[in-house]
């Protein structure tokens, strides 16, 4: 399971390997509103993680969860690192495995190179996957990229 941590919106994906072959067994992205109370908005993000786990009746072997950079706008990232740490505490609750690949190792891993673009890690998830499409918006199939690479630090991409 991968997740793209942000306050706003939170991506997710679920990513299983089916022997060399990768496939999205569901991914979308909670948004929560702005104007909604600050606490309100984490319990929505929990919550919503908690009715995607039922309803995906597997349980993930890990999550990968991009390791955030420090940003300029300190008062957003500070945001960011709540939510953040409301899904961290949501996975430790279900015994989950916790990745955390740094933005340049997932761009590595999909691309092979550290400074690929957004647009360039969209394309590779979606060829990675199959999907006719790329995944909407930017945070899924930022979570999808994540899920990939939790793979592939996990050991099961070889």
């Amino acid at each position: 399971m991968g997740i793209d941590p942000g306050l706003a919106r939170v991506g997710w994906g679920v990513v299983v390997q089916e022997g060399y072959n990768l496939r999205a067994v569901s991914y979308g992205c909670i948004e929560t509103s702005a104007k909604s109370a600050f606490n309100k908005r984490l319990l929505d993000i929990y919550n919503s993680l908690d009715e995607i786990y039922l309803n995906l009746n597997l349980e993930p072997d890990f999550m990968s969860i991009e390791r955030l950079f420090f940003g300029k706008n300190v008062k957003t990232a500070e945001f960011v690192w709540q939510a953040r740490g409301v899904v961290m505490l949501w996975a430790a609750q279900k015994n989950l495995n916790i990745i955390e690949p740094e933005p340049n190792q997932i761009k590595l891993a999909l691309c092979g190179t550290g400074g690929a673009d957004k647009r360039q890690v969209q394309r590779m998830v979606q060829r990675f996957l199959n999907l006719d499409a790329m995944p909407q918006p930017d945070d899924t199939a930022d979570a999808l990229a994540a899920a990939i690479t939790g793979l592939a630090f996990d050991g099961a991409i070889k």
